[in-house]
C-alpha cells in the first residue's frame, strides 16, 4: 500500500467563501454555530494542561462566577465536555423519574420530548404550530389533574425564531403545579436575551457554546436548582457521565466531572472575560437592536417591493437571537442560501418541515449593527432579483 498526499476536491464559490471568511469576521451568520472573534480562536492555541492540576484549578476559578453571572444565579454551573443536546438527556435522566411533559413549538422542543422517549420515560406533549409560542395558558389546562415530574420547554427555539415566554411559564408551573420540576433549553438565549435562573424559579437551564455565547462548538453549561438537585440523588438509572451528583462535587473541587476540552476552556475564559466588559445588559440590548433591525427589514421589503415575505413569529414572542422569515413561493430558502454564499455570506435555509419555505438569520454572538446591516443590503438584491422570476 502506497502512502501519498491526498486530493481533495471544493467548488470555487466554496473557496471563495472560505477565504473570505478567513480575511474578515462579520459575515457568518448561522442561528448556531455562530462566529468567533479571532482572539477568541487565539486563546486556544495554549499548550494542554492537565485537568486535575492547579493550572485548571485556577482556570475554573475564574470562570464559574462570571458563568453565575451569565446564568443569574448562585447556584454551581456545570461545564459538560458535550453539545447541550447531552445536558438535555441529563436533564431527564436525572430529573423525570417516570412521566415528562413536553411544550413544543419546534424542532428543538420536538428534541426534548424524543429524548425523554428514548430515556424510557412517559412523555406528552403539548402542540402548538411552528411559529407559535407555548403560552402559560395552555400550560395550566394540560396540568389540570395530571400528574408529571417534570416539564420541558424551549426559550428561543431557534427552528422557528420564536421566544417563549419563559417567566410566565415559570410562574405558572409554580402555582398550578408547584412539585413538577422545569427543565429550560436555553441554547439560543443565553447570553443574548435575559435569562434569570434563580428570580424565574427554572429548576435545570442548560444553554450549548455556539450560540450566544459566541464560542465553538463542544461545551455545554447548566443549572440545577437545589430541589432538582436533590430530586437527582433520588432518581434511578440517572448514569455516569451526566449525572449531576459528580458534576456538582467537580464544581466544589474547582475541576470538571471528566476529562475536559481544555482548549475550548481557554477560549471560554477568554470570551467570558469579553462578555463582563462589555456588560450584560449592553449585550442584551445589541442584540435585541440587532433583531428589531431585522424585523424593519422584512417589513420594508415587504411595504416597497410587495415581496410577500413575514416573520414566521408574531410580535411579542420572537426571538433576539435568530430570526426566521417565511418567503413566497417563487422565493426558494434553500437557492436563496447558495446566492447569498456567492456574496461571501452564511445564513441558514428553514430547518426541517420548513427547509424550502423560510430562511433563517442567526443576529447573535458577537455581531454588530453595522455587520448585520451589510448582509441585509446584499440579501435585497439577491430576493428582489428572485421575487422577479415568476
Amino acid at each position: 500500500m502506497r502512502w501519498g498526499r491526498v486530493k481533495t476536491a471544493s467548488h470555487p464559490r466554496e473557496s471563495r467563501a472560505y477565504s473570505t471568511r478567513l480575511s474578515s469576521f462579520g459575515k457568518f451568520f448561522l442561528p448556531g454555530p455562530t462566529e468567533v472573534r479571532p482572539e477568541i480562536l487565539q486563546a486556544m492555541l495554549r499548550p494542554v494542561i492537565g485537568h486535575r492540576g492547579p493550572e485548571m484549578e485556577a482556570l475554573m476559578q475564574r470562570v464559574a462566577p462570571r458563568l453565575q453571572a451569565l446564568f443569574r444565579t448562585r447556584r454551581p454551573v456545570y461545564v459538560s465536555t458535550s453539545s447541550a443536546t447531552g445536558l438535555m438527556e441529563a436533564a431527564v435522566r436525572n430529573c423525570v423519574r417516570r412521566r415528562v411533559l413536553s411544550l413544543v413549538c419546534g424542532a428543538f422542543s420536538e428534541r426534548f420530548y424524543k429524548i425523554a422517549q428514548a430515556c424510557g420515560r412517559e412523555a406528552d406533549r403539548l402542540d402548538v404550530e411552528w411559529g407559535d409560542a407555548n403560552e402559560p395558558d395552555s400550560l395550566a389546562e394540560a396540568l389540570a389533574g395530571a400528574d408529571y415530574d417534570a416539564v420541558t420547554v424551549v426559550h428561543s427555539e431557534t427552528s422557528t425564531g420564536v421566544l417563549n415566554p419563559l417567566a410566565e411559564i415559570a410562574a405558572t408551573l409554580r402555582e398550578v403545579s408547584p412539585e413538577t420540576l422545569l427543565l429550560v433549553d436555553c441554547v439560543s438565549s443565553l447570553g443574548a436575551t435575559p435569562v434569570d435562573v434563580d428570580a424565574w424559579g427554572l429548576d435545570f437551564a442548560l444553554t450549548g457554546s455556539q450560540k450566544g455565547m459566541a464560542l465553538p462548538p463542544g461545551l455545554a453549561f447548566g443549572v440545577a436548582s437545589q430541589r432538582a438537585f436533590d430530586r437527582s440523588r433520588e432518581t434511578p438509572g440517572r448514569g455516569l457521565y451526566f449525572d449531576f451528583e459528580a458534576f456538582e462535587s467537580a464544581v466544589a473541587k474547582l475541576q470538571t466531572s471528566n476529562t475536559p476540552a481544555a482548549s475550548l476552556l481557554f477560549a471560554l475564559d477568554a470570551q467570558l472575560e469579553r462578555i463582563e466588559a462589555e456588560g450584560l445588559e449592553a449585550r442584551w440590548a445589541r442584540h435585541r437592536a440587532m433583531a428589531e433591525r431585522t424585523w424593519r427589514w422584512v417589513d420594508e421589503l415587504r411595504e416597497n417591493h410587495g415581496l410577500e415575505l413575514r416573520l414566521l413569529a408574531r410580535e411579542g414572542r420572537r426571538s433576539p437571537s435568530v430570526t426566521c422569515v417565511a418567503t413566497p413561493a417563487q422565493v426558494s430558502g434553500v437557492e436563496l442560501v447558495r446566492r447569498v454564499a456567492e456574496q461571501g455570506y452564511v445564513i441558514a435555509p428553514g430547518y426541517g418541515r420548513l427547509k424550502e419555505s423560510t430562511f433563517r438569520i442567526g443576529h447573535m454572538g458577537d455581531h454588530t449593527l453595522e455587520e448585520l446591516g451589510a448582509l441585509l443590503e446584499n440579501l435585497t438584491s439577491i430576493i428582489l432579483a428572485m421575487g422577479q422570476k415568476r
